[in-house]
């Protein structure tokens, strides 16, 4: 696995990041294999099932369709230029996609952080009072295609 240092070295975020996105999956999630909340077949690729989103009307594209969007991610990440829009796309194509059966909010939260770490800023958290609004402006993106509230939601997240 590549070092976290090259992001903030310059090289392209997006490149190690397809380079690197599923070795730090296994890495974060194997503690739930090893306390049996997921078998250590789910940290192997991308998910084989169809996969819904609690309290969401949002139904995340077919297993199929992962294995083709997953690499256009990467690509979008690789050749965006601009690191704000690294993070607020990243962020939400990745959970759109929601390319595994669980953690895909916990790696889209980490893929934000890296791409804005790599972007010069500093790392954010969502703090537990906002998620219903980091939820709410997820769910505008996803079901009525507008992404500004969701853009505006993490830039409030850099004011503190």
């Amino acid at each position: 696995m590549t070092p976290f240092l090259p992001f903030l070295s310059g090289q392209n975020s997006g490149d190690i990041t397809q380079n690197d996105f599923s070795a730090w999956y296994r890495e974060l999630f194997a503690p739930s294999v090893t306390v049996g909340i997921l078998r250590p077949s789910d940290l192997s690729g991308y998910r084989n099932m169809p996969v819904l989103i609690r309290k969401s009307k949002h139904v995340p594209p077919s297993k199929e369709a992962v294995r083709d969007a997953m690499p256009v991610l990467f690509d979008l990440l690789s050749n965006e230029t601009e690191p704000s829009v690294r993070v607020a796309l990243g962020h939400f194509v990745f959970v759109y996609i929601h390319p595994y059966m669980d953690g895909n909010g916990r790696m889209g939260r980490f893929l934000m952080n890296v791409m804005m770490a790599s972007g010069g800023y500093p790392w954010a958290v969502v703090p537990v009072e906002r998620r219903a609004e980091y939820m709410d402006a997820l769910e505008e993106a996803s079901v009525n295609q507008n992404i500004i509230p969701f853009a505006e939601f993490l830039a409030g997240l850099q004011d503190g």
